[in-house]
């Protein structure tokens, strides 16, 4: 063979290998391999977010009892740490989603995970070195009679804002069935039971050991904080309730607005398309006659029916109406879809708390997009976003109540 020849073979060679190395590459990148490892990393990742979520309440119960004994003036390490805290887990929980994103390479979603997971330590790290330096001082400058004191106070403040909730839920039984608000049936009782579980944590913090007195007086604030947002939820239900009921007839006549509009398209629609959008209003209209055959007793469902059958209308006449007629039907469905994504929340948050990442996730990501539907100046976007909070928290509910019945 010739010299040309053997430069040949060499090229030749040196391209296999070449093309071999590269595959290899991409299969360590993106084959079965590469995504089970971005799989555990995204775990670590989850399970660190979850701690981190954890220790953020935490140090709200901390600034909350140390800013009554320091008479409103909360530290400045804790406050510092609290802010840290939140802002590296709002981050992080955006981090999480792109890291569970599967349409991204596995080595990108492995090494987002990671070096997130390393922020995510850091504020884990600080968050308890705040809190740990917060009850050294408190055990030097604050006398246990001070600290008493202030626990007291705390509980009774409490129990005289929560006053009676089994009234208040009652009275949800009187006007609603209990599919409108069963994620706070018990709310009165753990309301109740929580403030008597503050009380025995006080109780043993009177007899406790100096030494002892600190732990036992963050079991008050911890009860004080179940029996609060027991009472929140509860009240918040309630509010729901009333203001679905207030608004259904206004929400039932912006409908059947909607869907003469839209029978009014109609007429101007030919071919193929036109049973569809025959089909899309005789559907909204079964719909809106279900909803308020439900109105009576369940007027958050009937609220919420109202607005996936304007979602579904507007879905199929999309691109049949004019800028403005867009702008118009959003103007017209946002004050009912905003309810329904409030109420979606609510109901959410009963479920979601205490439970593991993805539905907290999704949670932090309902109230994200409500954040933005209430915010935003265009209509349109502005109930884009409500819908896809209404989505969100309801993927978030789901996945709480999956896992809670695996357990």
């Amino acid at each position: 063979m010739g010299a040309a020849g053997w430069l040949v073979s060499a090229a030749v060679a040196l391209g296999v290998l070449v093309a071999v190395g590269l595959v290899a590459r991409r299969i360590a990148r993106t084959g079965p391999r590469a995504r089970a490892r971005a799989q555990e990393e995204l775990a670590e990742l989850g399970r660190a977010l979850v701690e981190l979520d954890d220790a953020g309440e935490a140090l709200d119960r901390e600034l909350a009892l140390s800013g009554a004994l320091y008479r409103g003036q909360q530290p400045a390490s804790l406050r510092r740490a609290r802010l840290a805290t939140h802002h590296t887990r709002d981050d992080a929980f955006v981090a999480y989603r792109r890291a569970a994103d599967p349409a991204r390479i596995p080595a990108e979603r492995r090494a987002e995970a990671r070096a997130t997971r390393a922020r995510v330590a850091d504020a884990i790290a600080s968050a308890g070195s705040a809190r740990a330096e917060n009850d050294a001082w408190v055990a030097r400058h604050a006398p246990a009679a001070d600290q008493l004191r202030v626990a007291r106070e705390r509980i009774d403040a409490a129990a005289a804002t929560i006053g009676d909730p089994r009234a208040l839920r009652a009275e949800l039984a009187r006007i609603a069935d209990e599919s409108e608000w069963e994620g706070v049936a018990t709310a009165d009782d753990e309301a109740l039971g929580a403030l008597a579980d503050a009380e025995s944590a006080y109780a043993a913090a009177e007899a406790a050991d100096p030494g002892a007195l600190r732990a036992h007086l963050i079991e008050v604030e911890t009860a004080l904080e179940r029996a609060g947002r027991a009472a929140r939820l509860l009240e918040e239900t309630h509010r729901l309730v009333e203001n679905a009921y207030l608004a259904i007839e206004d929400e039932q006549r912006a409908a059947a607005s909607a869907i003469r509009a839209a029978a009014g398209t109609q007429k101007t629609v030919t071919g193929e398309r036109a049973p569809r959008v025959a089909e899309a209003i005789r559907v909204a209209s079964v719909a809106l006659d279900s909803a308020m055959r439900a109105a009576d007793r369940r007027p958050v469902t009937a609220n919420e029916r109202i607005a996936r059958l304007r979602a579904r209308l507007d879905d199929a006449l999309a691109d049949l109406r004019t800028e403005q007629q867009q702008m118009r039907a959003a103007r017209s469905a946002l004050p009912g879809t905003l309810s329904a994504a409030r109420s979606a929340l609510a109901r959410s948050e009963t479920y979601v708390r205490g439970a593991e990442i993805d539905a907290r996730v999704a949670l932090d990501q309902a109230r994200r997009h409500l954040a933005v539907a209430r915010q935003s100046s265009n209509a349109v976007e502005a109930l884009t976003a409500a819908r896809t909070a209404v989505a969100d928290a309801q993927t978030a509910a789901s996945l709480a109540r999956d896992r809670a019945r695996r357990r």
